[in-house]
């Protein structure tokens, strides 16, 4: 695929429509529990990028914003999934930073929301901004793979960069995909959502 094409895509340049990224749907948050993707997830594409442009909670930290999926036929978002999650933190007034694997933010053969950051932050300047990488969720022979990174402001006023990465454990095709934070509402920002050839 051409890397400029590629690189144009993600920045979220206006217009931007080429054979191998095209812009797929936009959705703004306004005060939503939950941002449900019901269309669009085909065998089109070989892969699916989400781009999230500051996402702003209702909840305080310790609060984490992911998500979930139904395989088709299926409702709820709760299809069983594994994931590893670690992170890089830097304070603010440089009173701490540290790399670290995150137990505690992992799934394993779990049905609930999947983590992608943590400890999101609700002051008024604070919110999280990243990626979804979703492949192949048509197939119906093997797991959907799925790598993240975010960055957030975190509500002790800290940059977390976190990265995850795991699989869908289901060999059905993924139709529906849902973001949440685990409390609170999506108060305000955008999700982009990109096909890949």
């Amino acid at each position: 695929m051409p890397l400029g094409a590629f690189k144009a895509a993600l920045m979220g340049t206006a217009g931007v429509v080429t054979g191998d990224v095209v812009l797929l749907s936009t959705t703004t948050a306004s005060s939503d529990a939950s941002i449900a993707i019901t269309s669009g997830l085909t065998s089109t594409y070989g892969e699916y990028i989400f781009s999230f442009y500051n996402i702003h909670g209702s909840s305080d930290s310790p609060d984490n914003f992911g998500f979930q999926v139904n395989a088709s036929g299926q409702s709820g978002y709760n299809e069983t999934a594994t994931s590893t999650f670690f992170r890089s933190i830097h304070a603010e007034d440089n009173s701490s930073a540290a790399l670290a694997y995150v137990a505690s933010q992992d799934r394993a053969q779990a049905t609930s929301l999947i983590p992608l950051t943590q400890d999101n932050g609700a002051d008024a300047d604070q919110s999280c901004s990243g990626t979804l990488h979703l492949f192949n969720p048509s197939s119906t022979t093997y797991v959907t793979n799925f790598y993240s990174r975010f960055n957030t402001a975190i509500g002790n006023d800290m940059s977390y960069d976190t990265y995850v990465g795991g699989y869908i454990n289901v060999t059905a095709a993924i139709t529906n995909i849902s973001f949440a934070f685990g409390t609170g509402n999506i108060d305000s920002g955008k999700i982009k959502m990109w096909g890949v050839k």
